[in-house]
């Protein structure tokens, strides 16, 4: 590589030579983005061969997606690069994510027909793609204690909120549009919170135990074990004797049954149905093992 006068190039050399426009470089050493090896006697912009690699990377990172400030900030330094990169990736993923959420609604609407797509239809225009799920944390919210500590909520959601998968299939857009009308729906009908009062009632301490029973319970499912195992009621029936500062026994765990009985709403009969479909297979849905443990509890 060899440059005229010098050792630089005009502005129109070095477009020639980089195939682009020399509004395109001016625009760049506008922009401060391209070193010039200085001005000739008339005052015109030279640049030397640097400006030649860097004006192909310039290009190389505006190919790529990259804005003009992104450009400037990555090459400043390798670690800038590499973050911007990362940044690139995340939004490239979230493309393919929305682009596979919107070939699965299609796919949806092509397999459905007469009734089910008359109803889907306005579900699947008001699901985002992907979908977020502010309206099903939302919809949790209302339906814990409000004394919970922020930690443990944030637990609780990260168990019974799903999370969209990147490449659905038209069955899961199915259950996720039908899921945001459930959560969404101003009419009557929403979840109450756990039916327990007193003045000795702790509902941090409750939600604690429970979790702990739904992670023995868990682990028997995917052991291929019925959940209601003896040591696993015990902990389910004495989270709740705990909580109400009561005795685990029969007598109480007779009375708890009733209790339970009144929490298994329709609403939250059909989350779980809408949301067992969504969740990994390693991932048991609570509330058919809290359904289960009621079941067992009974027996």
């Amino acid at each position: 590589m060899t440059a005229a006068d010098g050792g630089t190039w005009s502005i129109g050399e070095l477009a020639g030579r980089a195939g682009v426009t020399v509004k395109t470089v001016r625009y760049y050493s506008d922009q401060g983005l391209l070193p010039e090896a200085g001005r000739s006697g008339g005052g015109h912009r030279r640049y030397g061969p640097g400006a030649l690699v860097r004006l192909r990377e310039i290009r190389s990172l505006r190919a790529l997606g990259l804005g003009v400030a992104e450009v400037a900030r990555a090459l400043e330094d390798d670690g800038r690069l590499a973050e911007a990169v990362a940044g690139e990736l995340r939004g490239v993923a979230r493309q393919r994510a929305a682009l596979a959420w919107r070939e699965a609604s299609l796919r949806l609407l092509a397999e459905c027909e007469g009734t089910e797509r008359a109803e889907l239809l306005p579900l699947l225009g008001a699901v985002a793609l992907p979908p977020d799920m502010d309206a099903v944390v939302r919809f949790w919210r209302r339906s814990l204690p409000v004394r919970l500590p922020a930690p443990l909520v944030a637990r609780v959601l990260d168990h019974v909120v799903p999370v969209p998968p990147d490449d659905p299939s038209p069955g899961q857009v199915r259950a996720f549009a039908r899921l945001g009308a459930l959560v969404s729906d101003p009419r009557p009908g929403r979840p109450p919170g756990p039916p327990l009062r007193g003045e000795r009632y702790r509902p941090a301490v409750l939600y604690q135990g429970l979790g702990e029973a739904y992670d023995l319970a868990g682990a028997e499912v995917l052991a291929g074990r019925p959940p209601g195992g003896r040591g696993v009621l015990d902990c389910f029936a004495g989270a709740y004797a705990v909580a109400l500062g009561e005795r685990d026994s029969p007598a109480f765990r007779r009375r708890l049954v009733d209790v339970l009985a009144r929490e298994e709403t329709g609403v939250m009969a059909r989350y779980w149905k809408l949301v067992v479909p969504l969740l990994p297979p390693d991932r048991p849905a609570l509330g058919l093992l809290h359904h289960d443990l009621t079941e067992a509890l009974t027996g």
